[in-house]
């Protein structure tokens, strides 16, 4: 089968690599239709942190195509989402909601995405939706695939830090998870949501998600903006989506009193958060319960048309382009670059 194979450091190639088998009963193969490029793909393709040589990816939708004997939630001929997590959705930490902390998963074992067929562990964790691929639009299987990880990611930032109706929600980043992060207030029911942003085309789409304000100001001016717009008090919730120091430290400075900052930008260091004591200021978060999460209100969202996350994908590239749908990815070309795998 062919599969993105990353090289080095600024390399990732199409290969022919040995084909993905069942390995475990609980493991299902997955015929690829599309996947795509995570911004957390690039510390590696970056090298600003190591990986070892081999496939990559972990976003997909497709095709069931073989199913291990203990596994009673899809079928072969099933379309599916792969989310990254694959929670067993049995044990007492997936049915607490909590299925990217599934003790029965070794991400030692993680199979690369970005290819014709998937060895998908834990099929338990596989989101099936209704129909088969041809029912739907390119634009739908993109808002399918933002299911896997980046709309759920945005879901679980607003999730952690609470949002409610009426709530006025801060959104730090303006990248995919950040943009589905706007829309992930709206659903919750914010009523006012600000975004902060410094690239026109972002802000442009994340008004059309559903933002109230535009923060273009950068550090301690687009703090003081967020204060003005809150009358002094600061954001009800903060959704954290970047990971750097200085966004960990700006989701301190915006939130009010006793607001709760729901993290999702994966930090490269481990933060300092002891400011927050002072202002009584939750921290939480980690990554994304995607199964829980599509299970409970994304898929159904999708399906009817009431949040569109696919838009988030700015560039499309055949599998044989991968190298190209990360550059421009790389290069801040794409919000999001989606791999066209096989036909509908």
């Amino acid at each position: 089968m062919k599969a993105a194979y990353f090289v080095k450091k600024g390399l990732v190639e199409a290969r022919e690599v040995e084909d993905d088998k069942l390995e475990k009963e609980t493991d299902a193969i997955i015929r690829v239709i599309r996947a795509c490029v995570c911004g957390s793909d690039l510390w590696w393709f970056r090298g600003v942190s190591n990986r070892p040589a081999g496939t990559v990816g972990h976003e997909a939708i497709g095709i069931v195509e073989a199913v291990g004997a203990k596994v009673d939630n899809v079928k072969v001929g099933d379309f599916v989402i792969a989310p990254f997590t694959h929670g067993c959705m049995k044990c007492k930490i997936c049915k607490a909601g909590f299925d990217s902390n599934c003790p029965n998963f070794d991400y030692g074992d993680f199979k690369g995405y970005q290819a014709e067929k998937l060895l998908f562990q834990n099929a338990s964790a596989l989101v099936k939706i209704p129909g088969k691929p041809s029912d739907y639009t390119e634009d739908q299987l993109k808002d399918f695939l933002t299911l896997a990880d980046v709309m759920a990611t945005g879901y679980h930032a607003a999730a952690s830090a609470e949002v409610k109706p009426g709530d006025t929600a801060a959104v730090i980043g303006d990248g995919a998870v950040g943009l589905c992060g706007v829309i992930a207030a709206k659903l919750r029911g914010a009523k006012k949501i600000i975004l902060l942003s410094h690239h026109e085309g972002r802000a442009a789409l994340g008004r059309e998600f559903g933002a109230t304000d535009i923060v273009s100001e950068r550090g301690e001016d687009a703090v003081k903006k967020v204060l003005e717009l809150t009358d002094g008090y600061g954001a009800d919730a903060v959704l954290e989506c970047v990971g750097a120091s200085s966004s960990i430290d700006q989701a301190g400075k915006i939130a009010r009193a006793g607001a709760v900052v729901g993290r999702v930008g994966v930090p490269q260091k481990e933060p300092e958060t002891n400011k927050f004591f002072w202002k009584n200021v939750g921290w939480r978060g980690g990554s994304a319960n995607v199964t829980s999460y599509d299970r409970e209100v994304l898929l159904d969202a999708v399906l009817k048309g009431e949040i569109h996350p696919g838009k988030v994908f700015t560039k499309s590239f055949h599998l044989d382009h991968v190298q190209e749908a990360y550059e421009a990815m790389d290069q801040r070309e794409a919000i999001k670059s989606m791999l066209v795998v096989a036909d509908k």
